[in-house]
Parts: structure tokens; C-alpha cells; sequence
């Protein structure tokens, strides 16, 4: 027989100070040792795998402790400690209310209340899952709870404090259990694996971590499937095809396929993620996952919210850099709803497909309402960002952030600029009340200001120059096309004019956000503006009108304006037209 002790039980806190994540527990049961403020009946609730049962142990056996730390702590080494560590304690007695629920258990229970501890000050009563009682056994145990006597102390332990009637809850102090954070437990998990020299990405711990979803325990039962499956080297392709997770970059991979509006791509990488053996549903939730990582990346308010390890971390900021925050919140829409209607689906992979077009055309659909000229507000240059924000290597054209459809079940909100950065403070222009007059005073005011010089008028040759120098030092070979083949000219002696072919042409320049700056540095004129323009075309022809319905003789006479043969045979046969 092996001698392999599970992690959950050979690295169980034998110490308050080793509880993971539960210090708020911990600290006010030291606190109540320490002025002696304890109480008689403790109820310890939350979910599973937290602390409960195991803060209980740690309670009972510093109370009877004859050596007591201190810090409060139960010493480890005196003959209580060691009955207690033995399982072999007459004064601590645990009972598990799933099995011994009736009222003969409870009653069996009180029995041993009213003796008194041979050995040690406290006689105490550790009652699991306490929620399982029958109403009965609630009612029988109702005066022992309330009146112990001195020596007894009770600590209940429950997942369902809901189910706890009343009565119970008015006579026990109450300690709520919190979920295990992923970063608590990643150190957590660290430390075993220096204890047992074992050697683990950090990454792959961060899995164990959220796929524990809050509870310790699970997460140390995972991390043992794992090391019995890659043995002292866990890396985090072995976790991801222990536990069946899908890997991170296939997300980031459709992320970037939608925004390029490249749909074969799309799909193509959905059924490499079929083909691996995970279900639609799977994928569906990872990936709504993913655009919820994405949004909370684009404030810096709620990077805090973003649970995963830091080289990941600074995968998500870069797509999030990227990623408008309206396709995101769209995007997030038609997953949800795709995910309501998905358990009544017949064919569920079309299903998740459609869905992902939908997502894919997301800018084309909003961006055919827009027309006209876009002006470009400018920005108050910073220390820090003088230039414009590196764009991401081998990527194709980025499309821009789309306003929500009307249907989108998204919270409504001022829209903001196409090229204004993520975490960028709302400028003091409003786009609904957009006056290029007033902010070309504006700003003609400002340079008289700081530049009291007579500055010399746009020339169109300079403008090109200029243009063809950014232009050189694009990244990115699309965006370089695109603005070869646009046209410019001066709209005014303060503004220029890009005509383009097309509306995602538009929408790629208009995200170039340091494009403006470059220029006015280039040419030395703070006050330029620039406009873009599509080429117009040839309006469609509008649809046309719905058809009247039409009843039976107006039919007949129709027929017979097309057909006057009808109005003969209507005579020969003598026939009448339904009226």
C-alpha cells in the first residue's frame, strides 16, 4: 500500500497564520483569544474548499493548547496538540450532519455535553455541513445551543447558510468565508512546489488557479492529477491538455481575424478548435471570457479586475490597445445572445458560426450610415506621448470602433473620438456640439499666444512631403497603400483635404492617431485640421414601394385592362365578377 498523502491534507494549515485567504477570520479569532471574548457557537460559512472545517480544527486545538503561542497560536508539541495531531482527542468531537442528521444523532451529541473535558478547559463540538439537519434535529439542538454549559463550545461549518433556520443563526456568531483569489493561490501553489522541487510555469499555475474557481482544495486536488501526469516539470501546454482548457491564443487569433473582417481565416480556426475535440459551447464561453478581458484592459481602473499572469497580462493590454471598446461591448452582445439561444439550436456548430460572422461584419454594418467629413480634434501634446502609439507588426488594417446598434444591449453613453486612445481623458471639445469655427479661433488665439510670429500659409507641395515622410516610416503595408492613393488639397489655408475610395480607407487613416501631430511638427503649423472625405458614388436606387394588397374585382379589372378578350368571355358565358 503507497504512502502518497494527498497535497490537501499533508500541506493542511496547522497554524491561523497558514490559512490561505481567510485573514479576516483569522485575526478577529486570534483578537478574541486574546481579550478573551469568546464566544460559545461560531457559524463558519461559504464555499466549498475555503477554510472552514480546517479554522475550526485550528480553534479547537488552541483552546485546549497547554502551551499557547504568544501570537495565540496552538503550539504543536504539548500532549493535547499531539492527541489532536493523532486523531486521538477526547475533547474535540466532530460530527458530519450529511450522515447523522436525525434527531437520535443530536440527542446522542447533547449526551456528551454534560460531561465535563477530563483533559484541557473545552469540550468542543465541530458539526459539518450543518445545513443537512432535519428540522427536528434543529428544534432538539435548539436549547443546548443557546445555554451551553462554560466547557462546551460549538463550530458549525456550512455551504448553504440559507438553509439554516433562523433560530440557529440568531444564537451563533457568524464568519462569512470568502473565495480564494487566484493570486493567493498561485503563491500558494508556488511554495508546494518549492517544498517538493518541482518545477512550474507561472502560467500554468494561473490555470490551476481559475480552474479551481475559488476553492483551494480543488485547485491542490488538480495540481496532483497534473504532477502525476507531467511529473516534476509542469508547463503549461501539459495543464491545458490535462484539463481540457483551450489555449489562450487561439482567442487572441479569432480577436484579430474579426477586427480584419477576415472571415475565411474566422472559420478556419473555429474548426481547428472542433477538430481538437472541444465542444461550441466550450469555445463560446472561453471566448466571451476573452472579450471580457479585453474590455476591462481598456480602462486602467479595472486592469486590477484582469486574473491572469503577467506575460498574458501584457498580451491582453496590447490587443485591448487596439480592440475599440464599441466592438468589444457589440461583440460581447451577439455572444450572449447567441449563447441563450445555443441549447435550442439543432445545428449548433452553424449556430456559433453565424454568430461569428455577425462579429466579423460588425464595423461594415454601423460604418454604412456614415458619410460626410470626419474633423479630427486636436489633443494637447504630453511629455509622455509626443508621437503616435506603435502599431502591433504584422497585422492587417484596423477597422474602426462602431457606435452600438440600437438592438445592443449595451448601457448608453457619450460616444468618444475614433482616434483618441483608450485611458485618454475625454477632451474638453464635445463631439455633439463640434464647431470648426470656434475651434479654429480657439486655436488661433493659442498660437498667438504662445507663437507671437506671423506663421506662413499651407502649401500643398509641403503638405505632400510631409505626408510621403510618415508614409516611409508606416509599419504597416496596408495603411502605407492607403495613403498613397489618397488625393489631398487644401480645404482652406488652415486645413486639408484627404479624398479616399472608400470608407475603410477612411477608417484606416482616421486611426493613424499620431498622423496630425506628425504633420503639424513636419510643417510647423499647430493649427492644422484635417478632414477626410470618400469619393462619393452613384446614389442606389431607392427600394421599391410595397404593393397594395388588392381585392377580387380590382384584380378582375386589372386583368381585363391587360386582357380585353376577358370582357368577352364574360358576355358569352354570361359570368359576374365577385364583388
Amino acid at each position: 500500500m503507497s504512502n502518497f498523502v494527498v497535497s490537501a491534507r499533508k500541506y493542511r494549515p496547522a497554524r491561523f497564520d497558514e490559512v490561505v485567504g481567510q485573514q479576516h477570520v483569522s485575526q478577529t479569532l486570534k483578537n478574541a483569544l486574546q481579550n478573551d471574548h469568546l464566544a460559545h457557537a461560531f457559524l463558519f460559512c461559504g464555499p466549498r474548499g475555503v477554510g472552514k472545517t480546517t479554522c475550526a480544527r485550528i480553534l479547537a486545538k488552541v483552546l485546549n493548547c497547554q502551551n499557547v503561542t504568544p501570537d495565540h497560536e496552538p503550539c504543536g508539541n504539548c500532549d493535547s496538540c499531539n492527541a489532536f495531531n493523532a486523531n486521538a482527542s477526547f475533547n474535540i468531537t466532530e460530527l458530519d450532519a450529511a450522515s447523522n442528521n436525525s434527531v437520535e444523532h443530536i440527542r446522542a451529541l447533547i449526551e456528551q455535553v454534560r460531561f465535563q473535558p477530563q483533559q484541557g478547559k473545552y469540550k468542543v463540538f465541530i458539526i459539518d455541513e450543518v445545513h443537512m439537519l432535519s428540522q427536528q434535529a434543529f428544534n432538539a439542538f435548539l436549547k443546548t445551543l443557546e445555554e451551553p454549559p462554560p466547557y462546551a463550545i460549538f463550530i458549525l461549518a456550512t455551504t448553504e447558510k440559507h438553509k439554516i433556520i433562523p433560530t440557529i443563526l440568531s444564537r451563533c456568531q457568524i464568519f462569512d468565508f470568502r473565495r480564494i483569489l487566484v493570486p493567493d493561490m498561485v503563491a500558494h501553489l508556488q511554495g508546494i512546489c518549492d517544498t517538493e522541487h518541482i518545477d512550474a510555469d507561472k502560467d500554468a499555475l494561473h490555470i490551476i488557479g481559475q480552474k479551481a474557481d475559488g476553492a483551494l482544495r480543488d485547485a491542490l486536488s488538480i495540481f496532483d492529477r497534473i504532477v502525476s501526469f507531467s511529473g516534476n516539470r509542469i508547463t503549461y501546454d501539459d495543464v491545458i491538455e490535462n484539463l481540457n482548457v483551450l489555449d489562450y491564443d487561439y482567442f487572441f487569433q479569432v480577436v484579430d481575424a474579426l477586427l480584419t473582417e477576415d472571415s475565411t481565416r474566422m472559420l478556419l480556426l473555429f474548426d481547428e478548435i472542433l477538430r481538437k475535440g472541444f465542444d461550441p459551447d466550450i469555445f463560446l464561453s472561453g471566448f466571451s471570457e476573452h472579450l471580457r478581458n479585453l474590455l476591462v484592459c481598456k480602462d486602467p481602473d479595472t486592469l486590477k479586475l484582469l486574473e491572469v499572469s503577467g506575460s498574458l497580462r501584457d498580451r491582453y493590454e496590447e490587443q485591448a490597445r487596439y480592440t475599440p471598446a464599441r466592438f468589444i461591448l457589440t461583440a460581447l452582445n451577439v455572444a450572449n445572445e447567441c449563447d441563450l439561444g445555443y441549447r435550442l439550436a439543432r445545428n449548433k456548430r452553424l449556430h456559433v458560426e453565424l454568430a461569428l460572422l455577425k462579429m466579423t461584419f460588425i464595423n461594415r454594418s454601423v460604418a454604412i450610415g456614415e458619410s460626410g467629413a470626419t474633423a479630427v480634434i486636436p489633443e494637447k501634446k504630453t511629455a509622455d506621448v509626443s508621437a503616435a502609439p506603435p502599431a502591433p507588426t504584422a497585422r492587417a488594417e484596423m477597422p474602426p470602433a462602431p457606435p452600438l446598434p440600437e438592438t445592443a444591449a449595451a448601457p448608453a453613453a457619450q460616444p468618444e473620438p475614433d482616434n483618441a486612445p483608450p485611458a485618454a481623458k475625454p477632451s474638453k471639445h464635445k463631439l455633439g456640439a463640434l464647431n470648426l469655427s470656434a475651434l479654429r479661433s480657439e486655436l488661433k488665439a493659442e498660437q498667438q499666444e504662445e507663437e507671437p510670429e506671423k506663421v506662413q500659409p499651407l502649401a500643398l507641395q509641403g503638405v505632400q512631403q510631409a505626408w510621403q515622410v510618415y508614409i516611409d516610416q508606416a509599419e504597416q503595408e496596408s495603411v502605407k497603400v492607403i495613403m498613397k492613393n489618397a488625393v489631398l488639397a487644401l480645404k482652406s489655408e488652415e486645413e486639408i483635404s484627404v479624398t479616399v475610395s472608400s470608407l475603410l480607407a477612411k477608417d484606416t487613416i482616421r486611426q493613424e492617431g499620431g498622423l496630425v501631430e506628425f504633420l503639424r511638427e513636419q510643417l510647423c503649423f499647430p493649427a492644422l485640421m484635417m478632414s477626410i472625405e470618400v469619393e462619393k458614388r452613384e446614389a442606389e436606387a431607392p427600394p421599391p414601394k410595397p404593393k397594395r394588397l388588392m381585392s377580387s374585382k380590382e384584380k378582375y379589372l386589372a386583368m381585363r385592362e391587360t386582357n380585353p378578350l376577358l370582357q368577352e368571355m364574360q358576355r358569352r358565358f354570361d359570368l359576374r365578377p365577385d364583388e
